[in-house]
This record gives C-alpha cells, structure tokens and sequence, in this order.
C-alpha cells in the first residue's frame, strides 16, 4: 500500500475509550478526573494504576484546534516529505536506536520516570526524587490530553496502517489503530518534561532538550507517528507548559523538584539506567 492517504483509515468511536490507544485511554480518563489539590500524590487522584489527573482542568489546557493546523494533505508535498521520513526510518530495524525506541514507547510508571535520568545527571524515582517524580506524572495527563481536539477531529492514521511496516510495539497496533495520530501524544508529553526539567536544572538544559527531540524522534522510528505529528506534538507540549505557569499548585511541585534535584545532585548520586548505552543507541543513525 502506498503511502498517501494519512486519515481514511480511522474513524472516531462513539464509544471513545474502546477506541483509543494504551496512553489515550489513560489520559482520557485522567481528564474526567477532578482536580487534585497540594504536593502529594496521596492528595492527587489516580483514576487507574499509575494514571494521576493533571494540573489543569478540561478548559484550562491548551486548546490543539486552535494552536495546530490541519495534518498534510494526502498528495501534498507536506505528506510527500512525512512519507519520505518514514521510508528513511525503516534501515533502522533490528539496530540498538529501535530499540532504545521501544523503551522510550513505555508512559508507564515507574519504568517512564528513568527517560530523562541520564540528561538529567541525577536519580528519578518516588523513592529519591519523589516531588519530581509527582511532577512527571500528573504533567502526563496535561500534555497527553491537549492534543485530542485534533486527534479526535482529524483520526489522521498511523504510518504502520498506511505502509504495512510493522511497529516497535506490534501488541499495541489494534488500540492505536483507533486512535488517531496527530499530533502524536508522546511528543507533547516528552516535550512538556523536557521544558520542565530544563527549567529545574538549566545546566543539563542543552542535554535534557537533545533527549526530548531524541525521545520524541523515537516515534518515527518505531513507525507509529508521521514527522508532522511529532513537530506539533511538541508545539503543544510547549502550550501546555506556558499554561502550567500560571498554575500555583504545579509552580509549588516545580520549585520543590528543583529543591530535590539540588540535594540529590549535592549528594552525589548517580542516574538510573545504562546511560553508555542509551548514548551509543541515540548516536545511530
């Protein structure tokens, strides 16, 4: 099959949550939430396993209708230049960038915690970091949910549907199938992180931003989002944490994280996972 059509194959269910992806269903739900007050996860509440709501309530978020234009134009020179992007991802199959993409395809907590440990420098985790790590989980939500305006509108399909490649995660295909691929939620959500964590240690800020392309590239790679899907992914990941600012209870977690980092950092303790290993898979190209 060809690669030109990016929207006939998936259609909006009236029944939503049956048709979303593994990160959809989760943040959908987190969205229906109310809102968690003060710093403590006890505090904030968790709609399923490891899902916290978000800062922010449904009309706060950034509206992705008015922020990201429509997705390329089958035939377009826009969905041209996607098609050749995915075609060029393909060699990298079977290397150790496809699967350091695997990893990266993981939202879920705590294993999701560890993706920025390395750029960071310092631990990630609820038992050493644990105002980051609130942090981390409930700005998910906030990013993740931002993007379903478009999502929803538009049903774009993924490009393991429209060029018959298989993905890095074959078990979740069905349910992302049914959730559309523009913009790509992983890239808001990793974008949003690696705006944050940049601001709490802005000396590893050149290493954490590197990551968050890096990270979000690694849709490409495991061929379940369109390069235009990651390049506004990203937009409203920067969307939703200008709006956070303006959050008192997300300014208090922040400021906290950064007490955390510092004593973390001062101790010197070390990052969590084979941080030679994760350079050596992001430097193939």
């Amino acid at each position: 099959m060809q690669a030109h059509s990016s929207t006939k194959h998936v259609t909006p269910s009236s029944n939503r949550l049956a048709g979303l992806s593994m990160l959809g269903a989760a943040l959908f739900l987190a969205g229906c939430a109310s809102q968690g007050q003060g710093g403590t996860a006890a505090a904030v509440p968790e709609i399923r396993p490891g899902i916290l709501a978000g800062y922010l309530p449904a009309d706060a978020r950034p509206d992705s209708l008015a922020l990201v234009p429509p997705p390329p134009a089958p035939g377009s020179a826009a969905q041209a230049l996607d098609d050749e992007i995915a075609r060029g991802n393909q060699p990298l199959r079977d290397t150790a960038r496809y699967r350091q993409a695997t990893l990266d395809a993981n939202l879920k907590f705590p294993q999701a915690a560890g993706i920025f440990s390395c750029a960071l420098d310092a631990p990630i985790s609820q038992e050493q970091t644990p105002r980051l790590y609130l942090l981390l989980r409930r700005t998910l939500a906030d990013a993740g949910l931002s993007t379903y305006g478009v999502k929803d509108k538009y049903a774009r399909a993924r490009p393991f549907m429209v060029n018959q490649q298989p993905s890095c995660t074959p078990a979740e295909e069905a349910m992302l199938s049914k959730d559309g691929s523009y913009p790509s939620g992983h890239n808001a959500i990793g974008w949003a992180w690696a705006l944050i964590l940049a601001e709490i240690a802005p000396q590893q800020s050149n290493a954490i931003l590197a990551r968050g392309l890096a990270y979000g590239q690694s849709r490409l790679v495991c061929n379940v989002h369109w390069q235009s899907d990651a390049t506004q992914g990203r937009i409203m990941g920067a969307a939703t944490v200008a709006r956070l600012q303006a959050d008192p209870t997300f300014r208090a977690d922040l400021a906290a994280a950064k007490a955390e980092v510092a004593q973390v950092r001062a101790k010197g303790l070390k990052p969590t996972g084979d941080c030679r290993a994760e350079s050596e898979a992001l430097a193939v190209k």
